[in-house]
């Protein structure tokens, strides 16, 4: 395994992008390519959950995925910074794809609340002329192949969690919340979508994620979607390994990870 820390210098800010890659062996494939996977874990834009960082990263080495944990700008930092972050790391993994045996056409953002609002924030805009503006290079090196959204924060509406919102946007949260409200801007170029969550979620409302399905289905973006009956906000793994206290162990959930699997394999 090649396990390492490398910063991400955008506007004075720094960022890191922690890689945890699987080393292919001459007794099996030395040529390998596998799948990748970008981790924003949540935080509501004001930190980032250890809780959905490395023990996300883990599991998904474990289903034979490279795994990446993007340690992203947050408040006081606003809109744009996290993003030009996250699409740097992608082209990071993209341009490396032959020394770490990644299948680039095969890069999934994988975000969890505030930073299920990041991973698709890149899905929705990775086009646009902004990012052409601020970044180097093709557009399609930081293009993600698929989106992992996990209790994602994705509208400022009536279900929208206000304060990533408030967090995000500070001083431009009037100006801005409609067009950061995301089933807004779902277009006919943002990528295949897993998304998960649960009907008793009272921080981030599972409408989040309802709405931005039915947008995808609107422009026929392949998306898989799956509502768990039971368990609050956050539960990443759904298991002891990502519990807190008494919190956080569901064994209905807790199957994600392998219905996620089975979705890259037959969607990306």
């Amino acid at each position: 395994m090649i396990y390492e820390t490398r910063n991400i210098h955008i506007n004075n800010q720094t960022a890191s992008l922690t890689s945890y890659i699987i080393s292919n062996t001459l007794e099996v494939d030395e040529q390998r390519k596998r799948p990748a996977v970008v981790i924003c874990p949540g935080g509501g834009y004001e930190f980032t959950s250890d809780r959905e960082a490395e023990p996300i990263a883990l599991k998904m080495m474990n289903m034979g995925f490279h795994a990446f944990v993007l340690n992203y700008s947050v408040k006081p930092n606003v809109y744009p910074q996290a993003l030009l972050e996250l699409a740097t790391a992608v082209q990071i993994v993209r341009e490396n794809h032959q020394e770490w045996g990644i299948d680039q056409d095969k890069i999934i953002i994988a975000g969890f609340s505030a930073g299920g609002h990041l991973a698709a924030s890149l899905g929705v805009f990775w086009q646009s002329s902004y990012l052409l503006e601020k970044m180097k290079g093709d557009k399609e090196s930081w293009q993600p192949n698929g989106l992992l959204l996990a209790y994602p924060v994705i509208s400022s509406g009536e279900f929208g969690h206000e304060g990533s919102f408030k967090a995000l946007l500070a001083e431009n949260y009037e100006q801005m919340k409609v067009e950061m409200s995301l089933e807004n801007q779902v277009n006919a170029m943002t990528p295949p979508t897993f998304l998960w969550h649960t009907l008793e979620d009272g921080v981030v409302p599972m409408e989040n994620s309802l709405l931005f399905a039915s947008q995808l289905r609107k422009q026929k973006i392949p998306f898989e979607l799956h509502l768990f009956p039971n368990g609050g906000h956050g539960l990443s793994l759904a298991t002891v390994a990502t519990s807190r206290e008494a919190y956080g162990v569901n064994e209905q959930v807790a199957v994600w990870p392998e219905l996620f699997e089975r979705w890259v394999k037959n969607n990306i």
